[in-house]
């Protein structure tokens, strides 16, 4: 059902995207600038690194983003998908005993979500927001939020914006598989789902430090009496051209109750070739 909600969010917003493009393209009035102004507030990018080891060591890695925004005069909107993969070279015993290297799956996540902001005035609005994440090696094997609440733009320049949002929601996650030992062998344990009110927090800040390089740090809270979790995003863009920018980006993930033998936190860091439209 979360799946299905999400995807239909994200439909309805490319689909309102696609429709807003092909009326600026048909349109013999539309002026011909890139601003985001002319599709009705949309715009876009798309975030791609890899990285690849081979000799005495071999190891993959690969992540993937997309994201859409929009902003005008009624709507604030924004729609993503992530993902990321990585496999590398292990040493394993095997059955009998021997140590053996296999190329193994180290990290296998994606997520995407969605939230539509309806404008009250041109610094407030209503906001619901849904989000969907796997994560095969995370603490939670799955986790799905959909919340509404109330967002508040504070600040907003040509340097700088700053934007909060607040409200409640539920949320439903399984906790990762747990090892058990029967008759002397480990054996992988299913846990059951556990479902949850929360309160969703969100802060958005963008600083623009010159005419090539800006700023980006987003904070996702989602607090439940049982766990609560946190999500910080924070990247540094330097443009190339007007289409093409180079990102660092370093993100920390963190639950506050998790299974014994797993730890709270997981971090990421990134370097990404990013394409705007």
């Amino acid at each position: 059902m979360n799946k299905t909600l999400i995807a239909g969010l994200l439909l309805a917003g490319l689909a309102n995207f696609t429709a807003h493009a092909q009326n600026a393209s048909t349109d013999p009035s539309a002026s011909t600038s890139t601003n985001a102004s002319d599709n009705g507030g949309w715009s876009g990018s798309g975030e791609f690194g890899f990285a690849s080891a081979t000799g005495n060591s071999r190891s993959q890695n690969v992540n993937a983003k997309l994201g859409l925004n929009q902003e005008n005069e009624q709507w604030k909107n924004a729609f993503f998908v992530d993902a990321l993969r990585s496999k590398s070279q292990q040493k394993v015993v095997d059955s009998s005993g021997n140590t053996i290297q296999q190329f193994n799956t180290t990290a296998n996540r994606y997520d995407g979500g969605a939230s539509v902001g309806l404008k009250l005035d041109p610094r407030s609005y209503i906001v619901g927001a849904a989000r969907y994440e796997h994560d095969d090696f995370g603490a939670n094997l799955w986790q799905a939020t959909v919340s509404l609440g109330y967002g508040y733009i504070a600040l907003k320049d040509e340097r700088n914006e700053l934007s909060f949002e607040i409200g409640p929601g539920y949320k439903r996650y399984r906790p990762a598989d747990a090892n058990v030992v029967v008759n002397n062998a480990s054996v992988r344990q299913q846990q059951p789902t556990v479902g949850e009110v929360v309160a969703r927090g969100q802060g958005n800040y963008k600083f623009k430090l010159s005419a090539n390089t800006a700023f980006e740090d987003t904070l996702l809270m989602e607090a439940g009496s049982k766990n609560t979790y946190l999500q910080n995003d924070a990247g540094l863009a330097v443009s190339m051209t007007t289409k093409l920018a180079l990102k660092v980006g370093f993100q920390v993930r963190h639950n506050s109750n998790v299974r014994p033998g797993i730890r709270k936190s997981d971090t990421l860091t990134t370097t990404n070739l990013v394409y705007s439209f």
